[in-house]
């Protein structure tokens, strides 16, 4: 069903009768975006664990992973509310709580303001101030800068990459208490690699972001040339920058190997989607950027080089 933002603050039935149909639970999931979450929370996970010195402080690295969570779960859920009319206008995104009439606008603005909130108040008490600063502008960019510019320019890609590549330098900065150019090493892996993923799923649903009114480069570039290209030169980008937790001594040879791998077949399902542009080559390059990722971090967390 689609419905704008007014109707369904006027339809509290409509909500009961479809909570009823799905539990709470799973609603509630698909409104923080549990599995984007649970992303975000492992990125985290990685960059606390590589910035941390000496023992582990399970303490301190469980706050920041619970607090960086509610912070991650508010944005979801903000940004819901915002696109709620234009994701109801896609069918990939109409069956999400709001449009889909399981939750009512002022709900979703309770659970997401007050999970955003308390996440920042959570990471300046518990973690630090420079965390808790960053987990704003995370939200703030994400909220205030992406998701607008997703309805004006096809740039919204690489600007929504910048929030979106926070949670590592979160993680580092929660272990160390400052930022060093190793926690931005893991910030600038993260930024290119949501390149390709979002341009593969942008050329797989170009048709439908069309219709919704978001201004995704494959919507703008017709031919795909851009796109293609795009995908290949930022995973190229990719490959470099995966070698600097290496450079930088944070990690050994066996990861150096693995991120060379791992590099190397991702880089060839960009050249073949390149070559091809076809929505298979783009689901293939698709599968193949989430089974990169938390293979790579993997690798730095088996690698890492303990320093004392």
């Amino acid at each position: 069903m689609k419905a704008s933002t007014q109707t369904l603050a006027a339809t509290p039935a409509l909500e009961k009768s479809s909570v009823s149909a799905k539990s709470f639970g799973s609603v509630l999931s698909e409104l923080v975006k549990l599995r984007l979450t649970v992303l975000v929370l492992l990125t985290t996970l990685v960059g606390f664990y590589l910035g941390a010195r000496g023992p582990m402080n399970y303490a301190l690295m469980i706050n920041a992973v619970v607090a960086t969570a509610l912070v991650a779960a508010g944005a979801a859920a903000l940004n819901q509310l915002l696109e709620a009319e234009h994701d109801a206008k896609m069918r990939r995104t109409e069956d999400r709580p709001l449009p889909s009439g399981r939750m009512t606008p002022q709900t979703v603005l309770l659970i997401g303001a007050a999970s955003s909130a308390g996440g920042l108040i959570y990471l300046a008490f518990a973690v630090n101030l420079l965390t808790a600063m960053l987990g704003a502008a995370t939200l703030c960019s994400y909220l205030f800068v992406y998701t607008p510019l997703k309805r004006v320019t096809s740039l919204n890609t690489a600007i929504g990459a910048i929030p979106g590549a926070l949670p590592p330098l979160m993680g580092w900065t929660a272990a160390r208490g400052d930022i060093s150019v190793e926690g931005w090493s893991l910030f600038v892996i993260l930024f290119f690699w949501q390149l390709p993923h979002f341009l593969a799923i942008a050329w797989i649903y170009r048709e439908e972001y069309a219709k919704a009114g978001f201004v995704m480069l494959p919507v703008v570039d017709e031919t795909g040339e851009r796109t293609g290209r795009q995908a290949l030169s930022h995973t190229m980008g990719l490959l470099g920058v995966s070698l600097s937790p290496f450079a930088f001594k944070l990690v050994g040879p066996i990861y150096l190997a693995g991120a060379l791998m791992l590099g190397l077949v991702f880089l060839w399902c960009a050249f073949q989607f390149k070559r091809e542009l076809t929505v298979k080559r783009a689901r293939q390059l698709f599968y193949v950027s989430i089974l990169y990722l938390p293979l790579l971090l993997g690798l730095m967390v088996m690698d890492k080089i303990k320093h004392y």
